[in-house]
């Protein structure tokens, strides 16, 4: 997968182009990701002795890794990466700016 947690990324398609958030967690089986401020929706919580009112509460929700890129500083805008080995190690290196992520 060419995100990991932590990184800046921007997102390219849906309701919420344009965003730009923290990957919080990648859940590979999904092929999703969960971005920090992004896709937040309101959920509802069922009464509970610890909540006994109940109630609403604003929550991210996951969206797909291919609507979202690796945000450069460099370039200014989410990029392309494509993996690059350098001796033992892969890097991951923008494409239009050569960036490098690792």
């Amino acid at each position: 997968m060419h995100i990991k947690v932590n990184d800046e990324v921007q997102v390219m398609a849906g309701n919420n182009r344009g965003k730009r958030g923290k990957v919080m967690r990648i859940l590979h089986k999904e092929g999703r990701v969960l971005v920090e401020g992004v896709n937040v929706r309101l959920k509802n919580l069922q009464k509970t002795q610890a909540n006994p009112q109940g109630g609403q509460v604003e929550k991210e929700f996951a969206i797909d890794v291919s609507n979202v890129l690796l945000w450069s500083d460099k370039a200014g805008k989410g990029v392309r990466t494509k993996m690059v080995a350098e001796g033992d190690k892969k890097v991951r290196v923008g494409i239009p700016c050569g960036t490098k992520f690792d």
